[in-house]
């Protein structure tokens, strides 16, 4: 997988792969998003709006400054007094909640929509405390400029319109600002999750697709099927008494069976005693896996095909405890079907007597497999679940297994992952090579004339 280019469909493939990082990253940048909102929430304004007594120099003043694009002295001096430390120092023991002047002198702002109105504005977080404030300063600074001590003369000022505070524009306001937040956090969890998929695929060896199991060790995909996981005798005993897949799994299985017969027939060419076997040969870090064997015997028994499960030796004891523990518990069960006898065996001598087809486990090593001494069969399967070991770990366990004159004819893949479009047919099966006898040709003319 480190060696391959990544382009949008791999891209995907690994997401979906992922999906529970993803939807982790997902969710904890929503919760991420949602507190940060919840710790910040929006700035709420209040506005009162004061009138200022007419004059009709002020008139003149205001009419010139517009004919040259300037601010009319008038309001823009008036707005510099509302603003004036005297008016905020008097209105500071009214504002709510209690502050500092200068964060008073920060949370108000002072403008003039008209020649004689002037707005006072304050900010908050709640809707309730801006409108005090905004009150507040409004009413201070008309009383500044009613009064004797006022720098430009005592002015009539009314207020035009007290703040108000709305709640439920407040509520929508929140609300909005939550689930903004809320969904730039649950984009940024997400691509931060993608990110991190797509990272750590760079580095992962494991095999997932079926041309990349066939290519490792130079054999085709018999069949792959998803599989059960027992992890006590119990689910063992369960598995193997009440096991029915459904149609396309069956189908699946008898695919997977016939590919087995031709290679047990490959090996047994002449021979005609109708009996084949196969090895399930499986890794001790892919418990997946070794359910691939007991599956096939099942539907295999259940065809009508007298089968012996054989549970023999193996390399790596723990396992297989649970399954050779269901197996020793009840050999033969009625609720079985067809049939099928399982077998546990701590030898390996061929156990196959009456059975047309025998079905052997084995389980090895990954990092240094050794073949423990189980019946030879007719063909060896390498079982090996998607996703769950390397080009490396099945090299291994293929030349060991030939070493010990067990050549592996075919790979079963347990669970093969769903966005997986190969089907690991390459190379095809095919019969051994035999001598080819010559035939005799008729209807051709060998004789030259000159």
């Amino acid at each position: 997988m480190s060696q391959k280019e990544l382009d949008l469909r791999r891209s995907i493939q690994i997401v979906r792969r992922h999906r529970l990082l993803v939807g982790i990253t997902l969710a904890l940048g929503l919760l991420a998003g949602g507190a940060f909102a919840t710790l910040h929430p929006p700035m709420l304004t209040s506005t009162a709006l004061v009138l200022l007594p007419q004059s009709g120099q002020a008139a003149q003043n205001g009419a010139a400054a517009a004919a040259n694009g300037g601010p009319n002295p008038y309001t823009a001096t008036q707005e510099v007094i509302a603003k004036s430390n005297p008016v905020l120092a008097a209105a500071l023991p009214h504002v709510r909640p209690s502050m500092s002047f200068d964060e008073l002198l920060g949370n108000i702002s002072i403008n003039s929509p008209t020649a004689y109105i002037i707005s006072i504005t304050a900010a908050g977080k709640v809707a309730g405390d801006t409108a005090v404030t905004a009150n507040a300063v409004a009413n201070s600074y008309i009383h500044y400029v009613g009064s004797k001590s006022s720098p430009v003369g005592q002015l009539p000022a009314q207020l035009l319109q007290p703040a108000t505070s709305s709640a439920e524009s407040g509520l929508i306001k929140r609300s909005i600002n939550y689930v903004l937040y809320a969904l730039v956090g649950a984009v940024l969890g997400a691509l931060t999750g993608i990110i991190i998929a797509l990272a750590i695929s760079r580095t992962d060896r494991r095999l997932r697709e079926r041309d990349e199991i066939a290519s490792s060790i130079g054999v085709p995909v018999l069949g792959s099927f998803p599989v059960d996981h027992p992890s006590d005798p119990r689910e063992w005993t369960r598995l193997l008494e009440y096991y029915k897949p459904g149609a396309l799994n069956a189908l699946q299985l008898r695919k997977t069976l016939q590919q087995l017969e031709m290679a047990a027939a490959d090996v047994n060419f002449g021979s005609g005693n109708g009996r084949w076997s196969f090895t399930v040969l499986s890794l001790s870090s892919d418990p997946g896996a070794l359910a691939l064997g007991p599956q096939l015997a099942i539907f295999a028994s259940s065809q009508g095909i007298p089968t012996a499960l054989v549970i023999g030796p193996q390399q790596d004891e723990t396992v297989t405890a649970t399954l050779r523990t269901a197996c020793a518990a009840s050999p033969e069960s009625s609720n079985r079907p067809g049939p099928l006898r399982v077998i546990a065996s701590d030898n390996g001598v061929d156990v196959q007597h009456d059975a047309t087809l025998a079905v052997v486990v084995v389980v090895v090593d990954g990092k240094n497999p050794q073949m423990p001494d189980t019946m030879h069969t007719t063909s060896m399967v390498l079982g090996v679940s998607a996703g769950a070991a390397t080009a490396d770990q099945l090299a291994r366990v293929a030349v060991n297994a030939a070493s010990d004159g067990r050549e592996i004819t075919g790979i079963l893949v347990a669970d093969p992952d769903s966005a997986d479009a190969t089907t690991g047919r390459l190379p095809q099966l095919g019969r051994r090579g035999h001598r080819r006898m010559p035939t005799r040709m008729t209807g051709i003319t060998t004789e030259i004339r000159r």
